[in-house]
């Protein structure tokens, strides 16, 4: 069973990992594809529990509703952020923007949900903070352009709000999580829906929607959503939180690769360095405490 769940779990982490490719070959808002993909996300997983014999636990779900839905609200707000900078920056710098999450939940946990912040953990937090600034640029070419500092503003709020999300998750108790991702994502798709109803314009959506475009929102929502959630979701219940926290850096790696092999996206020795710093020092930071005896 270990094996298998790492095995999910991996090809859950690779999928993630792509994800950036695929989305910089839509050319729709931001907006509407978050949209598509927590519809059909959601979709995809009430099917898989339908296939299951299963159904959502109402009871569950109502006695979480308020933080289920205002976490499904995060996760909408994080892959248009996410999305966005995506569109203003390389595939590899909003991935290492984004993966500044674990930094804000190290941050905020003392306040919230009053865990010790011990000082390896104030060390990882400041060489992190020190690779953010390699990854921008500003050592190597000083203040960056308008445009690829917005795609870091967007990287670094996409990861701010999913580190909402896992601060939230830590308080929704009673419930699968098959039926938490279910709402959190169709919650999400549902209120952004109207935003995007009221800031695009209709006609210039359906003329972007060509058989290519349809495909790649379809992939975003069934591949890149449903199938690598349930993916995630089913190994957790064999695996360590641990081991799980340590192959999530499966999910940046294979983007940073990704962009550099097929989107010809050159980081260069400052970015290389700053991505060791970000990605080491948030590795670092989830391994456990040494016990004091």
């Amino acid at each position: 069973m270990g094996h298998k769940a790492r095995m999910e779990l991996i090809a859950s982490m690779v999928i993630f990992g792509t994800i950036g490719i695929f989305v910089r070959y839509i050319p729709l808002p931001s907006s509407l594809i978050a949209v598509v993909r927590g519809f059909v996300g959601a979709l995809f997983v009430l099917l898989f529990l339908f296939l299951k014999k299963s159904s959502p636990n109402g009871r569950a779900i109502q006695e979480n509703f308020i933080l289920l839905a205002l976490s499904g609200i995060f996760i909408g707000i994080n892959w248009i952020l996410l999305f966005e900078s995506y569109h203003y920056t390389t595939v590899a710098t909003a991935t290492l923007c984004y993966y500044m999450q674990p930094i804000f939940v190290l941050l905020a946990s003392p306040f919230l949900l009053k865990e010790t912040l011990t000082v390896r953990k104030v060390l990882c937090v400041a060489v992190a903070l020190v690779g953010m600034v390699f990854v921008s640029g500003v050592i190597q070419t000083g203040i960056p352009s308008f445009s690829e500092a917005r795609g870091i503003l967007f990287g670094l709020g996409a990861a701010l709000f999913y580190a909402a999300v896992v601060l939230m998750n830590q308080k929704i108790t009673d419930i699968s999580a098959y039926d938490k991702t279910f709402v959190q994502l169709g919650t999400g798709a549902v209120v952004l829906l109207p935003y995007v109803l009221l800031t695009q314009e209709l006609g210039e959506v359906r003329s972007a929607l060509t058989p290519f475009v349809l495909a790649m929102l379809l992939l975003v929502g069934i591949i890149h959503t449903g199938v690598a959630y349930i993916l995630y979701f089913a190994s957790m219940k064999d695996l360590k939180a641990q081991t799980i926290a340590i192959f999530s850096y499966i999910d940046p790696i294979v983007a940073i690769l990704l962009s550099a092999l097929l989107l010809k996206e050159n980081m260069g020795i400052f970015g290389v360095v700053g991505a060791v710093l970000v990605l080491g020092s948030t590795f670092i930071s989830e391994l456990p405490e040494r016990e004091k005896y």
